[in-house]
Formats: structure tokens, C-alpha cells, sequence
């Protein structure tokens, strides 16, 4: 739940109970709690008993034992979780001996206090568990995540589950070198130490204690924090949306706003898409819910059906990097940098509307080529009526109440023209806003600001009440409760997916190897002596280098452990190159995204292709055509960070911590007019490069024409002016003369 004030206080009167908590459960308790009830939630809804319901009897108790095997386990670690965990100690609890630990223990520092002159503790650090589960933890611990891989393959398929059981597998084997041969004279890539000498294997239960215990990478760590407390509400607001009468209102809006466009139903498909992506954040699904309407409506309008299909996958892709949800992997990027999410945010707008610009251009052109006519009049089936512009209230009125809380500073509450007028008592001193109180609503509001998992739930709890809009909704209400608990199995069967991304976090942070990589790749590139622009140089050798790993990782499994695999290998190797942390990270979850429309296992294209019918490799390469700038935007903000608009994006990776400095000609302000000028040339080549791709422009382009644009596409957007204004020129001249020379060719 927000923070929601007097609530807290409320309770505790009512009930006279000042340990009940409502809200804000200590996560010791809390989080294995949680994820033993989302793992029975995996099995109840991916259950191989029921799956074998019709087989053999010996088939159906195979199934029951796997499904049962999966809940031993997920109990084993939840209680494993509390029994070694230093804060809860749980055996030590049920026999006594936690408390009298903590007895002995403030004794001795009261008794410390009282010779050094100290002020008298009132508590102690937590001590360690004296009863345990001893060598039995590496056991339990390995065979569970033998069976949370296994339940892995059948949820989410191999891919994710074979790129962590190489990582594992490679995890043991360097820990066996170790084991057999020692440290002396190894390849730091074929060892990995677990202590000293002697070489004894059980010097390693620490590392699989920490695997366990760790918040910040064990397999009850930060990822089951940021889904349970950020990512949560976001899920739930899809399912509501997709149960919502909202999707066929807005279809029917993007379709009426585009009827003047040549594009038409295409135009429609990337602003439905585009809004419903920011939403469900998933390309598949999106594809799935906007496609069924929207490829049907291209392929009447004269669009072929592989076309039809690369644009509705394009542009469900590009709904994962539409402010302002932008889909899981937006916030595990926010928690991983840092960077709080309505920052993300504002540094998502110009490269997604980019993005939107060049798929935009590219259904003109394609349009164009094709002799493709505006639609003009309104037909019967764009006619807007009354309900749906309700409908349309609930999908429009959660993100903006997002928009508002995400993006209001709880500094400002109470100080603006309204702060007065909602009970806000303040004094202005020089200027400056002094808030004496606040009204109970700007508390509220206050507590909300700038919190994505608060502003989330408030969401939430405003489209659970406009959902009765619909009289559909309110003759069969249990249709909101369902939604609800097909969120619950989304978060359930998500987390399952993070513990083998948390398999191959902390099997990377246990052998080294990312800082290995990271070392060697820097020493690489130094080597090369490029000359006085090698560092530009070393950037963009890296930077292709980390696109095709975040492409390759993303092949076949989602966009969030694509990225984060990606981010944990190259993410230290750009940064060491001068990108800034944030921009190395909004790079990789770029690439993360666009291996859902990358041929050859592209899960967008192939989900577009189930509904067109067509080949999935045509799709998939029509889809990475009219989305292509999903390529080329994520370099250009690399080089260019003032694109993201925000300090971070800016700041050296190599300053020291507590120590603030800018990469060199930045000072982590934005000036417009240098960054207009920035977005002219941007805005240039991404017409250049879809009218080249397109290979036409008015009429149909020789081949030297389209080659010479996408070869002035790199050169408008070099850094120096002696290279990029003649670019510019030729740019506009070879737009200008194109459409003077001769009238437009209509192409079949």
C-alpha cells in the first residue's frame, strides 16, 4: 500500500496493538512468504498433473512428483531463507537461544559503556545463528534451483534456462579447477577460489549462504523487492486495462485521428500500439491484443500482409519504450542505476519519439510507393459515442494521474498556484516557498510524489472505480476480479523467470567474469592505437559489440533478462569507455527490447505472423525495416547523451564515489538550442534513412540515390561541422530536387 496519512496511527488507536503493521511488512518475514505463495501460484496454473489429466497413470504421477518437487523446494528455501538469515535465526528463536544471545550480548556492551563513559545501548547487532541448516544448505540451495530451472523451461522456454545453466556450468567447473589443481599458474578465467589452503570445498558455504541471504543479489533479494514493490501495481493495471472496453475505443480514436493519412490503419496501428505498449509493456502481448484489429484493417487498404505484420510488431515493440510505464525491464533499469523513475522517464521521451517519427515515415513512404489513398471521410465504424469517450476516460485518466504523481517534486507540493487554495499554509521568504502545514490531500499527495510503486497502486485504485463505466463491467463485475488474479499469476510466473536471471547474476558476480571481460576488452581497445579520436572509436566498437550481446541474449526469452544479462557483462565495459552508467544501461535496454522484432527468433514478428499467416522471417525482417531506428536511435544518445535530457545521463562513470563530475563539454545542463539543432539533424536522417530503406521518395529511388542517403544518414550525424553541415546540405538538396525533378511514380 501508498502512504497514506493518519492511517498508520489510526490503527494502532482502534486496536491498541502498536506492532499490527498494515503496510510496509518487515521483509524478513514478508518475502519468503511471498515467494512460497507465488511458486504454489506457478504450479496450480502450470501444473503437469493437470496437463497429464488424459494420459497414463504412470505419466500423471511423473507430472504430480515434478509439480510436487517444485514445492518442497520453493518451501525448502523459504524456511531455509529464515533459518539462516541473521535477523530472524528462526531455530534459534524456537529454542531460546536468540534471546539469550541478545542478553549476554547487550550485557557486555552496557558493561562497555559503563568503563568507556559511553551512553547505555538500548540494543545490539543481530548475532549469528548458532542453529542451522550446516553443509545441508549447499544441498538444499543447489537441488532447488535445479528444480526452479526445470519449472523454468517449461514456463518460459530453454533459451533463458540454457544461457544460466552454461553460466552455472561454467561456475563449477572454474570452482573444480580450484578444487583440483590449485590457483598457481591458472587462467584467471579457469579458476575461481572459494578460500585458501587448504583447497576445501566447504569453504564455499558462505558464498551459497550469501547466494541465499544477500539483498542485493540473492534469490529473495532486490529483484523480489523491486516486483513486489514497484513493478506489482503496473501489472495489475494491465490486466485491468485488458478487461477494460478501453483497447476497442482507443483503436477506434487512433483510426479516426489518421483517416486523413495515406498510412491510415497503419498510422493507427503505432499510436494504438504505441499507447496500449506503454501499458501491457510487452511486445507479444501487445501484438496480440492491437493486432487482431489493426493488421486486418492495413491488408484492406492495399498493405501486404508481411508488411502489415512488421509494422504492428515494430510498433508494439516500440510501446516498451513509450512513457511513461514502459513495460517490467524500465523499472529493473531504474533500480539497477539508481535513477529515479520519473527521471527515466523524461530520458525515454525524445528517443521514443524518435522512434515513432521514423515508423511514421516509414508507412508515408510505403504508402506512397504503393499508391495508397487517404481514407478522408469518417465511416460508421469510427463514430465515436458516448461510451466510448468513457471508455476512453480509463485509459487516459490513470497515466495522467502516473504522469502527475511521478513527475511532481514533493518540494513543490502546497507551493503552487493552488497550494493556497487546498489548505497549504505558507510564507514566501525572498522568494522562496516555506511550508508551514499541508491539508491531509497535499500529505497524501506529497507522500505519493515521485514514487513509482505508490503512484502505481493509486492507478490502480482509480481504474478499479472507472472500470464501472462500462455497463458490461457492471452486469458481470467478476470479469475485474479476474483480471485482478491474472495479475497475480503474471507476478508469479514472472518472479519464477527472475530466479534464473538471479542464478546468473550471482554466478557472474562469483566467478569475476564480467570484471574480467571488462579488463581485458578496455586493454583491447587501447591496444589498437587508434589515434587522438580513438576514444570516440573504442565507444562505438563497444557499443556494436554490446548490441549484438543484448540482440543474441534477447533471442527467444524477454526483453528483462536480455537486458539485464547484457548489462551485467558490457555495462562495466562501456562505462570504463566514458558512457555514462544510466546511458550505458538505457542503451542495453534499447537492444534488450529490439531482439523481440530481430530475425531469426524474433517473438514479436512471430506472434504478428500467427495472425497474418504469413512467413515469420518475412515478418520478422519487414518488422526490423520499418523499425529500424530501434537500431540506430540507442547510438545516437550514446554519443550524444544531451538527448536524454537528465544529469545522470551526463555524469562521469569514472568519478569517484560522493564526488559528482561531467563528461568532458558537459556540465549536466541542457541548452536548447544547441540540442535543436541536434534534433533538426536527427530529425533529417531519420527521413533520409526510412525514405532509403523504403527506396522511395516521391518516386521510386535509382540505387546510387538510396545508397548515397543512408551513407549521408552516418555523416549528418558525425560530431564534427565540418562534415556533418555539407551532409546537411546534400541531404535537403537530394529531398528538394527529388520532388522538383519529375512528378511521383505510382508502384505497384
Amino acid at each position: 500500500m501508498p502512504t497514506i496519512p493518519g492511517l498508520d496511527a489510526a490503527v494502532e488507536n482502534i486496536t491498541g496493538l502498536d506492532w499490527l503493521a498494515i503496510r510496509q511488512f518487515p521483509t524478513e518475514y514478508f518475502y519468503p512468504l511471498a515467494f512460497f505463495v507465488m511458486m504454489v501460484i506457478v504450479v496450480l496454473g502450470q501444473s503437469l498433473w493437470v496437463q497429464f489429466a488424459k494420459d497414463a497413470q504412470s505419466k500423471r504421477l511423473l507430472g504430480l512428483a515434478f509439480d510436487l518437487s517444485f514445492i518442497v523446494a520453493a518451501f525448502a528455501i523459504s524456511a531455509t531463507y529464515l533459518i539462516e538469515l541473521q535477523s530472524v535465526c528462526l531455530l534459534d528463536q524456537i529454542s531460546g537461544e536468540r534471546a539469550r544471545l541478545i542478553e549476554d550480548l547487550l550485557k557486555v556492551e552496557k558493561e562497555n559503556a559503563l568503563l568507556f563513559g559511553l551512553p547505555e545501548p538500548s540494543t545490539v547487532d543481530d548475532p549469528d545463528c548458532i542453529a542451522n541448516t550446516g553443509p545441508w544448505l549447499v544441498a538444499i540451495v543447489g537441488l532447488s534451483v535445479v528444480a526452479f530451472l526445470a519449472y523454468n523451461v517449461r514456463v518460459w522456454g530453454l533459451p533463458l534456462v540454457m544461457v544460466a545453466i552454461l553460466i552455472a556450468g561454467y561456475t563449477f567447473f572454474t570452482v573444480g579447477m580450484w578444487y583440483v589443481y590449485g590457483a598457481d599458474d591458472m587462467n584467471k578465467y579457469l579458476i575461481t577460489k572459494l578460500g585458501g589452503e587448504p583447497r576445501l570445498l566447504s569453504d564455499g558455504r558462505p558464498k551459497v549462504h550469501d547466494i541465499l541471504t544477500n539483498n542485493a543479489s540473492g534469490l529473495l533479494g532486490r529483484f523480489l523487492h523491486i516486483m513486489l514493490n514497484t513493478i506489482f501495481p503496473y501489472l495489475i493495471l494491465g490486466a485491468l486495462f485488458g478487461a477494460s472496453a478501453g483497447g476497442k475505443s482507443l483503436i477506434k480514436l487512433a483510426f479516426r485521428s489518421t483517416r486523413k493519412l495515406r498510412g491510415g490503419p497503419a498510422h493507427a496501428a503505432i499510436v494504438s500500439s504505441a499507447m496500449f505498449g506503454t501499458i501491457s509493456g510487452g511486445p507479444v502481448v501487445n501484438v496480440l491484443s492491437t493486432g487482431v484489429l489493426t493488421i486486418p484493417m492495413m491488408v484492406q487498404r492495399g498493405f501486404s500482409k508481411v508488411f502489415a505484420g512488421g509494422v504492428e510488431s515494430a510498433a508494439s515493440s516500440g510501446g516498451s519504450i513509450m512513457p511513461p510505464v514502459m513495460g517490467v525491464a524500465a523499472f529493473i533499469l531504474a533500480a539497477l542505476t539508481g535513477v529515479p523513475y520519473n527521471q527515466v522517464i523524461i530520458a525515454a521521451l525524445i528517443p521514443a519519439a524518435a522512434y515513432f517519427v521514423c515508423l511514421f515515415l516509414s508507412v508515408v513512404f510505403q504508402s506512397r510507393k504503393q499508391g495508397i489513398e487517404a481514407i478522408g471521410d469518417l465511416t460508421e465504424d469510427m463514430h465515436i459515442s458516448r461510451q466510448d469517450l468513457l471508455n476512453l476516460i480509463m485509459i487516459f485518466a490513470p497515466i495522467m494521474l502516473i504522469l502527475v504523481l511521478l513527475l511532481t517534486s514533493k518540494e513543490s507540493v502546497g507551493c503552487g498556484f493552488l497550494g493556497g487554495l487546498l489548505g497549504a499554509e505558507r510564507t514566501f521568504v525572498d522568494g522562496k516557498c516555506m511550508i508551514a502545514s499541508l491539508s491531509w490531500f497535499q500529505q497524501l499527495t506529497q507522500a505519493t510524489a515521485g514514487d513509482a510503486g505508490s503512484a502505481g497502486w493509486w492507478a490502480v485504485a482509480l481504474l478499479l472505480g472507472l472500470l464501472f463505466l462500462d455497463p458490461e463491467m457492471r452486469a458481470k463485475p467478476a470479469n475485474a476480479l479476474h483480471a485482478l488474479s491474472e495479475a497475480g499469476v503474471t507476478i508469479s510466473t514472472l518472479y519464477l523467470m527472475f530466479l534464473a536471471v538471479s542464478i546468473i547474476d550471482f554466478c557472474l558476480s562469483f566467478t569475476g567474469l564480467p570484471n574480467f571481460i571488462t579488463i581485458d576488452v578496455l586493454t583491447w581497445l587501447k591496444s589498437l592505437s587508434l589515434g587522438d579520436g580513438g576514444s570516440i572509436l573504442f565507444q562505438f566498437l563497444a557499443l556494436f559489440a554490446t548490441m549484438l550481446m543484448a540482440v543474441l541474449l534477447g533471442m527467444g526469452m524477454p526483453a528483462v533478462p536480455a537486458y539485464i544479462n547484457a548489462s551485467l557483462l558490457m555495462g562495466p565495459v562501456l562505462a570504463g569507455l566514458g558512457v555514462s552508467i544510466f546511458t550505458a544501461n538505457m542503451f542495453i535496454f534499447y537492444f534488450a527490447v529490439a531482439s523481440a522484432i530481430t530475425p531469426p527468433v524474433a517473438l514479436a514478428a512471430f506472434a504478428a505472423a500467427s495472425i497474418t499467416k504469413q512467413d515469420p522471417m518475412a515478418t520478422s525482417v519487414s518488422a526490423v525495416r520499418s523499425g529500424i531506428a530501434m537500431f540506430i536511435i540507442p547510438f545516437v544518445f550514446a554519443l550524444y547523451p544531451e538527448l536524454l535530457l537528465i544529469e545522470q545521463a551526463q555524469i562521469d562513470p569514472s568519478a569517484r564515489i560522493n564526488e559528482k563530475s561531467y563528461l568532458p563539454g558537459y556540465d549536466g545542463s541542457v541548452y536548447w538550442g544547441e540540442l535543436s539543432l541536434l534534433l533538426a539533424r536527427l530529425l533529417l536522417a531519420l527521413y533520409l534513412l526510412a525514405s532509403a530503406l523504403a527506396r522511395f521518395d516521391g518516386r521510386a529511388l535509382p540505387m546510387w540515390n538510396w545508397s548515397l542517403r543512408l551513407v549521408l544518414v552516418v555523416l549528418i550525424l558525425f560530431f564534427s561541422p565540418y562534415i556533418y553541415v555539407p551532409a546537411v546540405i546534400v541531404g535537403l538538396a537530394m529531398i528538394a530536387l527529388g520532388r522538383i525533378a519529375s512528378p511521383p511514380l505510382r508502384v505497384a
